[in-house]
């Protein structure tokens, strides 16, 4: 049914609960699991380009970090990744990498009460409204032992 999975990550260590739900829907089909970091520019547009550049750069060599780990837990389950690091709105762009890549499937991370908080501003609200795709979205924010 699934055979290309989108996973963006933020780079923090919540993505572990997503990459169990993950792996346990990839299990045993030939999946190719797609690793996407955006990096959010609009935080720091107003800065001079000197400053601009240095936080870019920064934010970028997160972005490597954060798909790299990912990419190396998945490899070592087993499963095909491919990573993208991308530059704009985060919910934009999962959406537009959904409909470029052929994506089946997203599951990501989301915070609890993000819904009740943050109706129109969250990440997470906007692709699980934009998207063409399923999105299965992991509350980060419980514990091993509220799971």
């Amino acid at each position: 049914m699934y055979s290309d999975i989108l996973v963006p990550t933020d780079g923090s260590s919540s993505i572990d609960p997503v990459l169990e739900h993950t792996t346990d829907i990839a299990d045993g089909r030939d999946v190719t699991v797609h690793v996407l970091y955006v990096v959010d520019d609009r935080a720091f547009l107003a800065m001079d380009d000197d400053m601009q550049a240095e936080v870019l750069e920064k934010l970028k060599a997160e972005g490597e970090q954060a798909t790299s780990a990912v990419k190396e837990t998945l490899e070592q389950d087993g499963f095909d990744v491919s990573t993208a690091i991308l530059r704009g709105k985060p919910a934009d762009l999962i959406v537009s990498y959904v409909e470029d890549a052929g994506i089946d499937l997203i599951t990501m991370g989301t915070q609890a009460g993000e819904y009740e908080k943050n109706m129109l501003g969250s990440t997470s609200q906007k692709v699980v409204t934009k998207s063409p795709v399923p999105v299965l979205t992991v509350d980060v924010s419980q514990s091993e032992t509220e799971r």
